[in-house]
């Protein structure tokens, strides 16, 4: 058993592209972790799209041995946290696995949106932090300047910061001893009952569900029988061990450790991350603070392109959940696309991965809904309820309120995009909170409805700053708005896919705008095919599809005019009766990218 001194538990927290795997890297390959011909680039993000995207998903964690300058050897706990805002739970019970963490920043771009966003949490989780500065071998490189802003907009003292190129090995061993030196130890009872935080769990198709966890009092061996706490459910351990990031079966978990057990359980759903594990015959008194259950904030619909394929994307999905348990779906049909599923997300990259895994991993060809938020609809009976698809929406007259989720988000900007991008917030329903300066950037906090920024917000925010804006938010609250729901209809016949909900405010412009878009999308039949966005009964846009005109008269070679006549009033009296009972074929391609917005 590793005497508690010599464990240091710490996490990685930086901003998307600042270097954070590859210094998890590094440091394996310093400590041995892998032989060199084991070796990849990102051990630690496991998933073709981590690797393609540049993101960690999932947390990983990694046991290191470090043989420090003081002479004792130390246990070093590595937890590879998701950076990204989606995962901000995950973050959350990262961190709580930890005492300390290293925050990684580039020195050549300094602080952006998501490295305040997980230092604060880390703040807020007591931990001792180590400044990082990476890639300080480019020429663009400017440590002073940086360390200055991490000293201004932090607000942690930077001035002993590590220097390092995770790239090219410069300063490792400076950030193991500033580890081993200035992170604090665990502590815990190994006599106490077994309390341990759940950290993370995935699916193994050998081993059933393996759970990551963080033992805080007593220990876990083969053959303990365990209970969560927040569902009750007991199970016995079939196996406990470490990743060095290799599996390795160890003969126990004791305080101040972080390892995996498997105990056959068959579904992740049943693992929720941030819960308790406890010994059934002696449990703890009470849970570890700080567990709740996911909750989706975006909504969307996904159906297959081809009806056959239905029971492939029922069975892909059940198979998805087994390693995300944040991610929610239930059957629903639509008139338009048929049967598909209505799915829930943590966010728009959580949505964007689903949709790619199920794409690639189970060769499926999908058709997305335009995503949505959940409303809070109060009835006039005082009843609630949570609307996810505004397809659902209830008779006006039944609805005495409806709240929408709002949004505290955090820009970073350099000066001279200032404008456009308040102007865009503005825009958006947004509500300006702050505006402080860092050298020549601006870091803008506005509160924003959810609902304008889950179309393309990011996407606008990225190309009026030339890409250099950097985007956080958080979910705040819920509050009342002047919402409506808008039906489109195509040649008569409402769409169900295409309903959305708009603020009064702006409806008209997004029902203009959609409709503009659909004349473009879809493509010309042999009959005139008008185009509506209504509220209610009342129509507020039209747009109208001409009619293709075949050419009825190519066979007559000359002759008498009235002939020609003739065969025109005869295709006029076809369209007609074409119009009446014409079906338009909307092409999958009209949905998705009729639903995006476009700012001109």
């Amino acid at each position: 058993m590793t005497d508690l001194s010599n464990i240091r538990n710490f996490a990685i927290i930086a901003h998307i592209d600042h270097g954070k795997s590859t210094l998890a890297d590094r440091l394996i390959q310093f400590c041995g972790g892998l032989q060199a011909r084991e070796m990849t680039e990102q051990v630690l993000d496991s998933m073709d799209i981590e690797r393609e995207r540049g993101i960690t998903i999932k947390a990983q964690t990694v046991r290191l041995t470090y043989p420090a300058d003081d002479g004792k050897t130390y246990q070093l706990n590595l937890v590879d946290t998701p950076g990204h805002v989606d995962f901000a739970y995950e973050v959350s019970r990262s961190l709580a696995a930890c005492e300390g963490s290293i925050l990684v920043v580039d020195a050549s771009q300094g602080v952006e949106a998501q490295t305040l966003a997980n230092v604060y949490q880390a703040i807020n989780s007591n931990h001792e932090i180590v400044p990082v500065l990476n890639k300080v071998d480019l020429p663009a490189a400017e440590p002073e300047r940086v360390r200055q802003q991490i000293e201004d907009v932090i607000g942690i003292d930077a001035s002993d910061a590590v220097l390092t190129s995770a790239k090219t090995g410069i300063g490792i061993k400076d950030v193991l001893e500033a580890i081993v030196k200035r992170l604090p130890p665990p502590v815990g009872d190994a006599g106490a009952p077994l309390q341990a935080l759940l950290v993370d769990s995935w699916y193994d198709i050998y081993l059933g569900v393996v759970i990551l966890v963080r033992i805080k009092h007593g220990s876990i061996r083969k053959g303990t029988q365990i209970q969560f706490m927040s569902t009750g459910t007991v199970y016995q351990v079939d196996r406990v061990g470490v990743f060095t990031p290799k599996r390795l079966e160890v003969a126990a978990l004791n305080p101040g450790e972080l390892g995996f057990l498997t105990a056959s359980i068959k579904a992740v759903a049943d693992t929720s991350v941030g819960d308790t594990v406890t010994e059934e015959g002696r449990p703890a008194s009470e849970p570890l603070p700080g567990f709740k259950p996911s909750v989706p904030v975006v909504w969307c619909g996904l159906f297959p392109t081809d009806a056959a394929q239905f029971e492939i994307l029922r069975e892909s999905l059940a198979k998805l959940r087994l390693n995300d348990a944040s991610f929610h779906f239930q059957m629903e049909s639509s008139a338009a696309l048929g049967f598909g599923f209505r799915c829930g997300f943590l966010g728009l990259l959580h949505m964007e991965i689903i949709q790619e895994r199920l794409e690639r991993e189970f060769d499926l060809d999908l058709i997305t809904t335009a995503p949505s938020v959940v409303y809070r609809i109060y009835g006039t009976d005082d009843t609630l309820k949570e609307l996810h698809n505004p397809a659902d929406m209830p008779d006006v007259t039944r609805i005495r309120m409806i709240e929408e989720p709002w949004v505290k988000a955090t820009i970073l900007v350099p000066d001279e995009y200032l404008g456009p991008v308040l102007k865009l917030c503005t825009d958006r329903r947004g509500d300006q909170k702050d505006l402080t300066y860092v050298g020549n950037r601006a870091m803008v906090v506005y509160e924003l409805p959810l609902n304008e920024i889950v179309f393309d917000f990011y996407d606008r925010l990225k190309s009026i700053s030339r890409g250099y804006a950097s985007f956080d938010y958080e979910v705040a609250d819920y509050r009342e708005s002047d919402l409506v729901k808008v039906n489109i209809l195509v040649n008569a016949e409402p769409v169900d896919a295409l309903a959305f909900m708009a603020h009064r405010t702006q409806v008209e412009a997004r029902a203009r705008q959609i409709c503009a878009r659909l004349k473009e999308l879809i493509p010309r039949h042999l009959f005139k095919i008008p185009i509506q966005a209504a509220i209610g009964a009342k129509v507020i846009a039209r747009e109208t599809i001409s009619a293709l005109r075949k050419d009825v008269t190519a066979k007559c070679y000359g002759g008498d005019i009235s002939r020609k006549r003739k065969l025109l009033d005869k295709q006029k009296e076809g369209k007609k009766r074409m119009r009446q009972f014409g079906s338009v074929d909307i092409p999958q391609s009209a949905f998705i990218n009729a639903l995006k917005m476009a700012d001109e």
